[in-house]
């Protein structure tokens, strides 16, 4: 498919050009700064799908997309929740809130239909691997990058969620959820209510306490216990 981004932040637009490229199944033709330039493209180039920010300099891409009378297929992505039901009302593709992961990405190109009117067939987190390697986390007015290897745990706390790598902490305002969701099975599991920990690091389970192999200690939540012991202890 031929895509187009319409984003004005250039490290938005550095993570849509990654992640576009490593799907293999798109084409980028063009990233724009504003709608305007956009509109100037589209009137002599067809495009199968836009990437298109919701806040933008001088029209948002909300009234861009009113504007269009027969729009292609649109993908919203924006750091804010809170247009998520009238971009539905417009007919979007999908809604990606930033920061998304690679795995978020590929379910959203998933949606988009092909020529014979089904959706595009999804790659598996599990089964390709491109998918997880790294994943960037908003703080701030940057989005910094970290291995996916290099997690040791997630923990919940009130309205955000703290990412633990070694020597040092990341706080997302993604849900705990969120990242049960985004994260490969096989290699991260929820062991409480407020704690996502990654398989590879855990060093032993001791009565209803799991120590990683950072000396960090993590609580098992009882609802978690049995599925836990099923999967460690053979």
């Amino acid at each position: 498919m031929n895509c187009i981004i319409i984003e004005d932040q250039p490290p938005a637009q550095r993570i849509l050009k990654k992640y576009i490229a490593d799907t293999g199944t798109l084409a980028l033709k063009g990233t724009f700064s504003d709608a305007l330039q956009a509109v100037e493209f589209l009137k002599t180039e067809k495009v199968d799908l836009i990437f298109l920010d919701i806040h933008l300099p001088k029209i948002s891409g909300i009234d861009f997309l009113k504007s269009m009378p027969k729009p292609p297929h649109v993908i919203l992505t924006t750091a804010f929740s809170d247009y998520a039901l009238e971009s539905y009302e417009l007919n979007v593709v999908d809604y990606l809130l930033k920061p998304f992961s690679f795995q978020r990405f590929v379910k959203a190109i998933s949606k988009v239909p092909s020529e014979s009117g089904h959706p595009t067939k999804q790659v598996t987190r599990e089964n390709d691997p491109r998918i997880l390697k790294e994943i960037f986390i908003k703080s701030g007015y940057e989005h910094i990058k970290i291995a996916i290897d290099d997690i040791l745990y997630i923990k919940s706390d009130a309205d955000y969620t703290e990412i633990h790598i070694p020597g040092k902490k990341l706080l997302s305002q993604q849900s705990l959820n969120y990242w049960t969701e985004i994260l490969i099975p096989s290699q991260f599991v929820r062991v409480h209510k407020s704690y996502i920990i990654s398989s590879s690091k855990v060093e032993k389970i001791a009565g209803n306490r799991i120590h990683l192999c950072d000396q960090t200690i993590i609580p098992i939540g009882r609802a978690f216990r049995d599925g836990l012991l099923n999967r460690f202890v053979k």
